[in-house]
């Protein structure tokens, strides 16, 4: 099985190398945050993302690089590709709220181990909302038993006492296994836009980030080991 994801992922990453870029965004996030149970206490993280939408589908990836206060130091990454098949056809798949279906994949890379994810999604147009997506994948778990992941991110720009504002964030939740308990993942940010202010091109935001687990990593919540954790960072977000 593990083949034929890494052949599927292979096609992927020609795609760029034949598609036009319609249009991308590169970002940097510096975040500094408490509270980490399972790996923690306290953290610094410096997220890059780069996010790209093209004549095939689009694209995300990330780089988390985190340092503890007690020394700890890794790395954590994250690519995301999914084709569209309403681009893929030259025909539109809308109906209702539905916005596109596509076919989704990612892969997750750490030092400790390599998870391949694959499935299908939909974009779906809401009013208020700059993208709201739900992808439903299939795991592929380096080391443990494969499960299932329904992943949820949106982004909802406001403005308030003339302030320019966005709340934006993902929710991952896991299904259980026999070594793996369900877990979720709800992370956002609510940022405030310094751009405007200053007639700048390139985005600038400061906010918060609040990220709250349960049974972090899949790992069963108890009394001598607490993985449901909730914790807020503060952010700078500049995008280039």
């Amino acid at each position: 099985m593990k083949k034929i994801i890494v052949l599927i992922l292979s096609g992927f990453s020609c795609l760029p190398l034949c598609a036009e870029v319609l249009w991308q965004d590169f970002s940097a996030t510096y975040l500094n945050g408490s509270n980490y149970r399972v790996d923690g206490p306290d953290k610094q993280v410096l997220t890059l993302e780069h996010v790209a939408g093209t004549s095939w589908g689009d694209s995300f990836f990330f780089l988390d690089h985190l340092r503890g206060d007690n020394g700890s130091r890794s790395n954590y990454a994250e690519w995301s590709p999914r084709l569209s098949l309403s681009k893929l056809s030259g025909k539109p798949l809308q109906y209702g709220l539905i916005k596109d279906v596509l076919l989704t994949s990612t892969v997750e890379m750490s030092s400790l181990r390599t998870d391949f994810l694959y499935g299908v999604a939909t974009d779906l147009s809401v009013p208020g909302f700059s993208y709201l997506k739900l992808n439903f994948y299939r795991r592929n778990n380096d080391g443990l038993a494969d499960n299932w992941q329904l992943t949820t991110t949106w982004a909802v720009p406001f403005t308030l006492g003339g302030q320019q504002f966005l709340y934006d964030g993902f929710l991952d939740w896991y299904s259980t296994t026999d070594d793996q308990r369900a877990s979720m993942n709800m992370t956002s940010q609510l940022k405030w836009a310094l751009h405007p202010l200053f007639n700048w091109k390139s985005k600038l935001y400061v906010g918060v980030e609040y990220v709250y687990w349960r049974n972090k990593y899949g790992i069963a919540d108890s009394p001598q080991f607490r993985t449901h954790e909730s914790n807020i960072n503060l952010l700078v977000k500049a995008h280039f």
